[in-house]
């Protein structure tokens, strides 16, 4: 910035300030890159689950997952997936799992309504092994909505983290909505996570 200072007439100064201004010609810059993404008629088709969020590093939860959330399923890198109904995968998202070296742990527990209540704390004390191990991770938690059975399961992996229950519920409540149950937070409530404290936890919400 060149300054150019003068005096007027009646002795008063008068500082005019010439602002050099640089000229870039931009037909030499060089174009961003463009990272491909799936791209279906010009639009990203990155489509996550139903229910789709993130419990902690390296783990997901969500509804049923179908071909049109495989684009999206992809950007998370899975190495395991753990499927909490009975009912069998399409041939598609079987296919899939294989192409990209996923894992399938099912754990098939039956959808229930109240008051028929019978969720198998085995079973779930079986699934939560494959979660704390870190060698399955990056891993997603589904059921068919993403939220009973998915919400009990994340729900006692918050019981080994040290959350108290009313924060436990909160997170349950926030996917149930108005099909919260009772039985599902009496399940978490009563679940002994004792034999399962000798297990290592590397998630980011330990690390205090």
């Amino acid at each position: 910035m060149k300054i150019v200072h003068t005096s007027a007439a009646n002795g008063d100064d008068t500082i005019y300030k010439t602002i050099e201004v640089a000229v870039i010609d931009r037909r030499d810059l060089t174009p961003p890159p463009v990272f491909p993404f799936p791209v279906v008629g010009d639009e990203l088709n990155l489509i996550p689950p139903l229910n789709f969020a993130m419990v902690d590093n390296g783990i997901f939860r969500s509804g049923f997952p179908d071909s049109a959330n495989f684009s999206f399923l992809q950007t998370l890198g899975l190495r395991s997936i753990i499927c909490l109904c009975p009912e069998p995968y399409t041939e598609a998202t079987t296919e899939f799992l294989k192409d990209g070296g996923i894992r399938l742990y099912q754990f098939g527990i039956e959808s229930y309504k109240e008051p028929f209540v019978n969720i198998p704390q085995d079973t779930i004390r079986e699934a939560l092994q494959v979660v704390l191990d870190v060698k399955n991770h990056p891993i997603l938690i589904h059921c068919k909505r993403g939220k009973h059975r998915t919400g009990c399961l994340v729900g006692c992996l918050r019981k080994l983290q040290k959350w108290c229950l009313s924060s436990i519920f909160d997170e349950y409540q926030r996917f149930a909505a108005a099909k919260a149950r009772v039985s599902d937070q009496r399940f978490m409530e009563l679940f002994d996570v004792s034999t399962l404290k000798h297990l290592p936890m590397s998630f980011s919400c330990l690390k205090r």
